[in-house]
């Protein structure tokens, strides 16, 4: 079965039975609401569209020793739409997108959720089942009292924010809407903290501002304890204002939270009155296993001859 925006074939579409809910990635096309926010915000028109991807598969035939799907629209697509169809931005961020891939090599190498069962099985990453009042996902990190520092590193839950924006830059929706996260630090110790290290902060960062091909609208933090301050501090000198603008602290004020995520979307935790279900970290995981072929074909694109080059290098040292 072939899906338009996966580059995999598929049997039938990934999905998760939760009680009287289906947990499921939404890969058919824009609703009507979607193509209206394309088409105001992000330029998106039919001719619009077809002009970009010529030019962006023009612009990518000649980028040296890169490896990309040119033959699928779709795929060019999920890069048009954060850089609002100028085709020369969206083969920049491509070329920073796998760029990233191989200075990072140890995070990225082979990575798929087949993998990285601990992060999800730890519990402390999660999107919630239903968008925001604007059709965002929103990603849910608790890295506070829920984490156990000692049974999951940070470059675990790294690699599982990568999955999980790797899935959503599937759905046709998500790359119009985009995505918000809500890091709730309750409960975070001094130990903890100190998990946090400089290159750790710099990975992130640069990852965000400019390797994510996602649109990301917004940070909150919230329910953080004032040691968080020190955790911050590495992040803030190498923020640049567009990425920093977008980083809201709310504390226990649920109020201020509500100004940037309904109340109506946001489960009972929060103050909030979604009905969905809490999605757990294996359910997750369950989803994003039928998926694993898909993240095996993600891995053959990008600098293919530096990514082999790595590999050698790295089974060298065994």
């Amino acid at each position: 079965m072939r899906v338009p925006t996966m580059l995999s074939d598929v049997e039938e579409l990934p999905s998760v039975q939760l009680g009287d809910y289906v947990l499921r990635f939404e890969l058919e096309d824009l609703t009507p609401f979607g193509k209206e926010v394309a088409k105001n915000e992000l330029r998106e028109t039919p001719e619009v569209r077809t002009a970009a991807v010529e030019e962006l598969r023009t612009l990518l035939k000649d980028v040296e020793g890169l490896v990309v799907p040119l033959d699928n629209e779709d795929w060019m697509i999920r890069f048009l739409r954060p850089c609002k169809f100028y085709a020369k931005s969206a083969c920049e961020l491509i070329q920073r997108y796998y760029q990233f891939k191989v200075k990072h090599f140890d995070m990225y190498n082979e990575l798929m959720p087949s993998k990285e069962d601990n992060i999800f099985k730890q519990n402390i990453l999660a999107v919630f089942p239903n968008r925001d009042q604007l059709g965002r996902r929103v990603l849910l990190l608790e890295l506070g009292k829920t984490w156990k520092h000692k049974e999951v590193t940070l470059d675990e839950v790294f690699k599982g924010c990568v999955l999980f924006l790797e899935a959503a830059m599937l759905e046709p929706e998500t790359q119009v809407h985009g995505a918000v996260v809500i890091f709730d630090m309750d409960g975070l110790t001094l130990q903890q903290a100190w998990q946090f290290t400089p290159p750790f902060a710099k990975r992130i960062v640069d990852w965000l501002q400019d390797a994510v091909p996602l649109r990301i609208k917004g940070i909150h933090i919230i329910n953080q304890p004032k040691i968080f301050n020190m955790v911050f501090a590495l992040f803030k000198p190498i923020l640049r204002e567009k990425l920093r603008s977008r980083i809201i602290f709310h504390g226990t004020d649920r109020e201020s939270l509500y100004k940037h995520i309904s109340k109506e979307c946001l489960p009972a935790i929060y103050g909030g009155t979604v009905d969905a279900p809490r999605v757990q970290g294996e359910q997750w995981y369950e989803l994003l296993l039928k998926c694993d072929n898909e993240y095996k074909e993600i891995n053959n694109y990008g600098y293919t001859k530096q990514l082999e080059e790595q590999r050698i290098k790295k089974s060298k040292k065994k």
